[in-house]
């Protein structure tokens, strides 16, 4: 059993589970031999018995009906007799010879017996014919009648001994049969043990080299997910699959646990130098803001717009009139970005901005950018969030519209819907793949800014998303894409007015 046991140890995965799967395959052919035996032992073997004795039986019965039949036919007047001599003639030749004469299966005997029974029907047959051709001839004497009849029971003579050597034959078998026949229930259930025992060692050896092995790292990998990589290691005597996977899983959590312990270590050095550069990081912090007022106090925005106001007028004495557009258009930028601090405005003077921003860019790149607006409400009646449309404008330029040799369509579609206002921003640019777009989408579920990136749509949509649901209950903040056709910024907001 020892021996056994190493051996299974030693196997692989693979080989365990054929070997277990040739045992139960054995196992069930086994069971279907035995119950085949069973079925040959109480179907065929008994049922040759009944069989032959049923037989003999047929041919006893037969013989003596004919007997009856004959006499009545050659004493009657009746027509009807011949069909009914006719019927019974043919059940006595089916009768004798319906039980074959063979050898192996009859024994010598029986065999003798039949043949000899057989022989005599042909002889009696054919003088039994004659005897009634004469008798309808009138020309029969009684003594070939009585020598028919003496055939007849010495066909019956032979039919006796052959039944009796039939019923002792059957006897001597179905006595030969009954010990095995008693002990069917006892190998039966001992077979029964034996398979039942087989297959539970075999199980056992599945269990304690697969399961147990398996059960015991996950139990550790409990531990070691609520942060203890300080267990002890897991130990089998497998030498397979499972082994090289225990043997793998303690050192890699060895490993880790050092791992950890090292970044522990580091970590408590790290906050020690954190406080230090605390105190560097607030006197750095209290030098910016020196310089941040003093440059505030250089160039300011009145500085800058009074700068700007005085380029547009030159431009004008200059006949320069795109280059002054183009200045008012920038001053005007400026102006609302700098000086806006409310968190709404009016959807006109985002629309202006809008307006503005995009004049710039079609000055910049010229016949590669289109820009329109459908706006189907009031514009000057309806509030909406400061600073919405630049950032998404600015977004489609850069990533949309920028990439794409023969440019785009940049479009504001602005409508109403009940009591919500839905407002559209897209272009007909490079858009997004799936695979970006779901990245973006995750990201704006989670509250992330999303950052400008060659890949990555950006610069403060995640900050239009959070001003829009913190402001705005029930507003909505989604983007649509598909590559080469474009992207399309969708925002749903509570309608309100000025008054509101």
């Amino acid at each position: 059993m020892k021996k056994i046991r190493t051996f299974w140890e030693t196997l692989t995965i693979k080989n365990k589970i054929k070997y277990f799967t040739v045992s139960v395959f054995i196992a069930i052919l086994a069971a279907i031999m035995f119950d085949a035996w069973i079925v040959k032992l109480f179907m065929m073997d008994f049922n040759d018995i009944m069989v032959d004795n049923a037989g003999s039986g047929m041919i006893v019965n037969a013989i003596d009906k004919e007997t009856e039949a004959f006499d009545a036919y050659v004493h009657g007047s009746d027509p009807e007799d011949t069909a009914e001599w006719d019927r019974v003639v043919l059940s006595t030749h089916d009768a004798i010879y319906g039980v074959p004469l063979s050898y192996n299966h009859l024994g010598p005997e029986r065999y003798a017996i039949l043949q000899s029974l057989q022989t005599a029907y042909e002889t009696y047959c054919s003088y039994r014919n004659q005897v009634i051709t004469d008798y309808q001839s009138e020309s029969i004497y009684i003594d070939k009648l009585y020598d028919v009849y003496s055939m007849q029971s010495y066909l019956a003579l032979y039919a006796q001994r052959f039944v009796d050597a039939t019923m002792t034959e059957g006897n001597a078998s179905y006595l030969e049969l009954t010990p095995l026949v008693l002990s069917v229930p006892f190998l039966v259930a001992a077979f029964g043990i034996v398979l039942f025992i087989v297959i539970i060692q075999i199980s056992k050896m599945m269990n304690r080299s697969i399961t147990e092995p398996v059960l015991k790292l996950a139990s550790s990998s409990r531990k070691i997910a609520a942060n203890d990589f300080f267990i002890e290691d897991v130990e089998v005597q497998n030498q397979d699959e499972i082994g090289d996977l225990v043997t793998a899983f303690n050192k890699m959590k060895f490993a880790t646990g050092e791992y950890i312990k090292a970044l522990e270590e580091k970590r408590e050095a790290l906050d020690q130098l954190h406080a230090q550069e605390l105190e560097t990081l607030e006197i750095e912090k209290q030098l910016e803001t020196m310089n941040l007022e003093l440059l505030k106090s250089q160039i300011n925005p009145h500085f800058l717009f009074n700068t700007l106001n005085v380029i547009a007028g030159m431009a004008n004495l200059e006949d320069a009139a795109t280059t002054e557009q183009m200045i008012e258009a920038l001053s005007s930028l400026f102006r609302y970005n700098l000086k806006t601090q409310a968190k709404e405005a009016l959807l006109s003077q985002e629309l202006k901005v809008s307006r503005d921003y995009m004049y710039l860019q079609k000055m910049r790149f010229g016949g590669r950018v289109e820009f329109e607006v459908d706006c189907q409400v009031d514009e000057n009646s309806v509030i909406v969030p400061t600073f919405t449309f630049q950032p998404i404008l600015e977004n489609a330029i850069i990533h949309g519209i920028s990439p794409k040799v023969e440019g785009g369509r940049v479009f504001i579609k602005i409508r109403q819907e009940e009591d919500m206002l839905l407002i559209d921003v897209g272009d007909t640019g490079v858009g997004m793949d799936k695979e970006t777009l779901e990245s973006i989408k995750k990201q704006l579920a989670g509250g992330e800014d999303i950052a400008l990136d060659a890949d990555i749509v950006g610069i403060g949509l995640g900050n239009i998303n959070r001003r829009i649901r913190a402001m705005y209950p029930g507003s909505s903040f989604e983007i649509e894409s598909e590559l080469n056709k474009g992207t399309i910024v969708k925002i749903k907001l509570p309608i309100k007015g000025v008054g509101d």
